[in-house]
């Protein structure tokens, strides 16, 4: 009988957490409607005491989602267990992750609290919030720099306390495979009461082992894994769910007995919509997903896959949904077949979101020959990601050359009228922005600015990628055109939309 490792994805809770990397509540949701696809078992779908509009994002989540438990972060404090509680109760199955630091150093400098008074405190939240579920899971942060025998006895008095899981943090990614292993194993020795509850890691990947140390801790226990689709996160990031999965999957000589309930051939367009709604550019020679993972250069290479693909490959593209682009509408097409496709693509649209993208894939297709998978996708994403605009493109005009210092003409529309704006600048683009902080009197700094080819052909759409700082908030945002102009006006319109919202 084959044993599940339960996946806990924490992708829009410690993965939005990465600086730059904030999300709507449209956009979560679709998030989560993909992690849901996908097959992650548990989604931790925020920290709700943080903010109104996460707490909101919450409860919409345990509203739309079915299937996974729906999970709300709370510090050992009532008054977040009691948000997290009020979060997730709509949930049809919802839980509570506690958590607090029983480190020396977290507890000296950061909560400046003693070991007898961390450990009542542990109990005490933990049995608050079994009293609005019975879902709890205990997390002692900081856990792999913790004295262990301290360590123990949290771990013991919380299951007592009735804690379902603990979950054993490399909260600063310290650990190495071997040790984070040995740590799991000693738990599992000198917690007389560790039958009770489910042992779950989550590891930080500072020193670029957060995956080594999560299958080192499956290796030597732990059944769930604490993770987040392309290992986004805070600072160097978390333990990646798709490295995870198919480390599993495909080592069956180590894993022996060992499944996960992940849908493989969901894993690229999960990771490929987390990648365009976050604004993170996911890195080439990224593992499982990376857009050179399933490529081979070398003569030695090619001539060895051509022969037999098992020589340089230990996954099929097929298998993690790793596709070719295929031709798919054109500018006969009609809304129906429009519907269907985005369907197949994994798309979950309101009629309004449908009714403007179709509205725009008609222009596009007006513009473009062939229309792709990619082109959909990208103008589908824009809709999902797009705020209410208080400021919209009307129309723009760009004078630039060699010897010509570029200038450019906006004209934006707000509530039915016309602003226009003239301004020169370093590049048709730099123009194009100062333009756009005339009429708006909005002063965005830029601090990243990306522009890529999605889709195939001379006509392929270009989509731009910033990241802007406009008083003391970085906003990352995106758009998406035929023309790169008008692709990074959008970006940058829709930065300034967001900031006024």
């Amino acid at each position: 009988m084959d044993e599940k490792i339960i996946i806990f994805d924490t992708t829009l809770r410690d993965g939005e957490q990465a600086p730059g990397a904030s999300l709507n509540e449209k956009e979560k949701i679709e998030v989560a409607l993909g992690l849901a696809n996908l097959g992650v078992d548990i989604i931790e779908a925020g920290f709700p005491i943080s903010s109104k509009g996460d707490f909101e994002a919450v409860r919409a989540i345990a509203r739309a989602i079915k299937g996974p438990i729906i999970c709300g972060l709370a510090r050992a404090i009532k008054k977040d267990i009691q948000a997290a509680s009020q979060a997730i109760k709509v949930s049809r199955r919802g839980r509570i992750h506690v958590f607090l630091a029983t480190s020396k150093i977290h507890m000296k400098y950061k909560l400046k609290k003693a070991e007898d008074e961390i450990l009542r405190l542990a109990v005490e939240s933990v049995k608050y919030a079994r009293r609005f579920c019975p879902d709890v899971e205990f997390s002692p942060e900081d856990a792999t720099r913790s004295e262990r025998s301290f360590l123990f006895k949290v771990v013991e008095e919380v299951i007592n306390a009735g804690a379902r899981t603990v979950n054993i943090p490399d909260t600063v990614g310290y650990a190495l495979p071997q040790e984070y292993g040995d740590l799991i194993q000693a738990i599992k020795n000198n917690v007389p009461n560790i039958e009770k509850a489910i042992i779950s890691v989550h590891c930080h990947n500072d020193l670029g082992l957060a995956v080594a140390n999560s299958l080192a801790a499956v290796r030597n226990g732990a059944r769930q894994v604490e993770c987040t689709v392309n290992g986004i996160g805070e600072r160097a990031g978390n333990a990646s769910l798709e490295e995870i999965v198919m480390a599993i999957d495909t080592r069956k000589d180590i894993f022996s007995g060992l499944i996960t309930g992940i849908k493989q051939n969901q894993i690229y367009k999960t990771s490929r919509m987390v990648s365009k709604l976050t604004g993170f550019v996911i890195a080439p020679n990224k593992a499982i997903v990376g857009a050179n993972a399933f490529r081979h250069e070398s003569g030695i290479h090619q001539d060895g896959v051509l022969k037999e693909r098992s020589t340089y490959e230990i996954i099929k593209p097929a298998d993690v949904g790793f596709h070719g682009t295929g031709l798919v509408l054109g500018k006969h097409s009609g809304r129906h077949a429009f519907l269907e496709r985005l369907g197949s693509l994994g798309f979950h649209l309101d009629k309004e979101q449908l009714d403007k993208a179709f509205v725009r894939f008609k222009q596009l297709a007006d513009r473009k020959k062939n229309i792709f998978d990619d082109d959909l996708s990208s103008i589908v994403e824009d809709e999902i990601r797009s705020v209410k605009p208080l400021w919209k493109l009307e129309s723009f005009e760009v004078n630039s050359g060699s010897k010509v210092m570029p200038k450019a003409i906006v004209r934006l529309k707000k509530k039915d009228k016309i602003f226009q704006a003239e301004s020169r600048g370093d590049g048709p683009v730099d123009a194009c922005f100062k333009a756009i902080d005339k009429i708006t009197a909005t002063k965005g700094e830029l601090l990243d600015y990306r522009l890529e080819a999605v889709t195939k052909g001379k006509d392929a759409i270009g989509e731009v990628n910033l990241r802007v700082k406009i008083k003391n908030r970085i906003i990352s945002s995106r758009g998406s055109s035929t023309d790169i102009i008008e692709a990074s006006l959008l970006a940058y319109l829709n930065a300034v939309n967001k900031h006024a919202i």
